[in-house]
């Protein structure tokens, strides 16, 4: 039988991620946090990472909290409270300075669907760590979407409901920050095995 990962070192962070969101939001504080290329470009670094938990529309943010919801279901028991916000922070981080570097074209970013897609393909490499089948599965359909989206462009009604273009590059890059993520958790597992 499936149990929700109800204990609280589970539930604080994604909690906390959704409400620091939600505080934004409600406070318009988007005009001081997105990423700004002019904005950065002018000196205002910190819109690299805070672009991240800024959204568009209210849509947005819920979209975005149905997948901190998603990723707390699945992969909860993989994090603390302290790994689960070093997760949020270097993907959101890398997120940003990926679109800064390869993608011009975005000149205002926001929200969480980049670190999101890069926190599930971590939960999945997890998974296939853990011998189950089902990383595989999610694994395979994160790329899939990913990939098809390259190709085939960003959803028009999504782009409609959260009032904004979809940066499906946010979303490859994203994901390939997951998979840094898990190499490099890899690699320090294997160097604090190894014998001095």
């Amino acid at each position: 039988m499936f149990e929700l990962p109800t204990n609280k070192e589970y539930v604080i962070a994604p909690l906390s991620l959704a409400i620091l969101s939600t505080v934004l939001m409600l406070f318009s504080l988007g005009y001081y946090l997105d990423f700004d290329r002019t904005a950065i470009a002018n000196g205002e670094v910190w819109r690299v990472l805070t672009g991240q938990f800024t959204h568009s529309n209210w849509y947005h943010l819920l979209l975005n909290i149905l997948g901190i919801v998603f990723i707390w279901l699945l992969h909860a028991e993989y994090t603390t409270i302290k790994k689960y916000w070093v997760n949020v922070g270097l993907l959101g981080a890398f997120t940003g300075l990926t679109i800064w570097f390869f993608a011009p074209n975005i000149v205002v970013y926001t929200g969480l669907s980049g670190l999101l897609h890069g926190l599930i393909v971590w939960g999945a490499l997890e998974d296939i760590k853990r011998k189950l089948t089902t990383g595989y599965l999610l694994l395979i359909g994160v790329w899939a979407k990913v990939l098809w989206e390259q190709y085939a462009g960003a959803s028009a009604d999504v782009a409609m409901l959260i009032d904004s273009r979809v940066a499906i590059e946010a979303h490859l890059f994203g994901a390939i920050g997951g998979v840094l993520l898990a190499i490099i958790y890899s690699t320090k597992q294997k160097s604090q095995l190894r014998p001095s």
